[in-house]
């Protein structure tokens, strides 16, 4: 299901009639298939696409504008305070999205700050208690509708909305537009940052606030978006190593997230030459190893019956259908004392078959928990045959 630095393809014509500019409209169209398939995400990434292809990812999404009103391409609405005419003079959205679609299978989204910290039309709509609409109609919409038509992005990922409600910023004009008429209308994808007053309520799909992990099922499509500095989405020059997601740290957030129905969006801070730092190198690619080993059980999967084991409560769970035969993924963040993992969930039949991704060596045994549930004995590995370090997926066939 998971694992958005974060990819996936599947195209299907919308056969719906035409969305109107209303919430009630907007949220009835379906969210594209392959943003559900894709379960990672990865934010702020710029030309990287050989790093980001070896982290798994199956989505990017590359900050366009923030607050600042700095434009990352040559705007005909952010005159001499853009990338073309200030600092690297270069069309940095264009060339990441090329370089994206060109070398990899990622999907490539924009960021879009909707409001500006400086900009004194924001400032004097707000004087007016957003009654006018004069920074909306020289600046934010002009530049949403030009990123769309020219750079055609799978994602717009929309921020900066918490100062006014949609109607201020024309937020479903513009999306009945996306969905309607654009050039990406049957395969966009779009959150929820769209007013103060819709945020976790209508959108594409929630996003809710920053570092959003429920750890239960939603009933919505739902995106963790953290940070892999715990402190900070920007670079800093001063962080401690204990600042960082540990790798266990990480794939909790990524098994919780899936196993709830979610996609996990992964933040780096870029260095102002443009550089990743290698300490995010390092994760970025120990994330890739494991998921080359695990992501048959992250992506493509979907939530089981139980999301967090009833009585393991450091195993989370996923499922998926296989050759029309159901699986149950057991991700464990920690080996179980004297090498016997007791499963409260699943109910076990005649049929029952366990393995672990990435082991060699076998199925697993296995035999009934007399409180319910399963026990299952995990071989002793020696160092070559474990196939992870940090976190396991147990596979399970003919359970319920």
């Amino acid at each position: 299901m998971l694992i958005k630095c974060i990819l996936l393809l599947c195209v299907f014509q919308i056969t719906f009639g035409r969305y109107e500019p209303n919430w009630e409209s907007i949220d009835s169209r379906p969210l594209p298939a392959w943003f559900d398939e894709s379960k990672q995400n990865f934010f702020n990434a710029e030309e990287w696409a050989s790093l980001l292809n070896i982290s798994g990812a199956k989505y990017v999404v590359m900050v366009g504008k923030h607050h600042e009103g700095f434009t990352m391409w040559p705007s005909n609405y952010s005159w001499n305070w853009n990338a073309m005419d200030v600092g690297p003079k270069r069309d940095l959205i264009g060339e990441v999205g090329a370089a994206i679609r060109a070398k990899t299978k990622l999907h490539f989204g924009i960021y879009h700050s909707l409001f500006e910290w400086f900009n004194p039309l924001f400032e004097r709509d707000r004087s007016n208690a957003f009654k006018t609409q004069d920074f909306i109609a020289a600046k934010t919409m002009p530049e949403l509708y030009e990123l769309v038509n020219k750079y055609k992005p799978d994602i717009v990922w929309s921020d900066g909305s918490h100062a006014a409600d949609d109607w201020y910023w024309n937020s479903t004009t513009f999306l009945s537009w996306l969905y309607n008429d654009s050039p990406v209308k049957d395969t966009v994808v779009v959150n929820d940052r769209w007013g103060i007053n819709v945020n976790c309520i209508h959108g594409g799909f929630l996003n809710c606030g920053d570092r959003f992990n429920p750890k239960v099922l939603k009933k919505r499509k739902w995106e963790n978006v953290m940070t892999l500095d715990k402190y900070s989405a920007g670079y800093r020059r001063n962080a401690k190593l204990t600042d960082y997601f540990t790798m266990l740290e990480l794939l909790t957030e990524v098994a919780q997230t899936v196993s709830c129905g979610g996609n996990i969006l992964i933040n780096i801070g870029i260095t102002k030459e443009g550089t990743v730092v290698p300490i995010y190198q390092d994760i970025l690619t120990k994330l890739g190893k494991w998921l080359t080993v695990n992501g048959e059980g992250i992506y493509s999967s979907k939530p089981w019956t139980t999301q967090n084991d009833t009585i393991s409560n450091y195993v989370w769970y996923t499922s998926k259908v296989i050759n029309n035969e159901p699986f149950v993924y057991a991700i464990m963040l920690a080996w179980p004392q004297n090498n016997t993992l007791v499963l409260g969930a699943p109910k076990t039949s005649s049929t029952t078959v366990v393995s672990m991704l990435g082991y060699t060596g076998g199925n697993f045994s296995w035999k009934p928990n007399p409180a319910g549930g399963i026990q299952i004995m995990l071989p002793s590995m020696n160092v070559n045959e474990i196939p992870c370090n940090d976190a396991w997926v147990i596979k399970i066939q003919g359970v319920q």
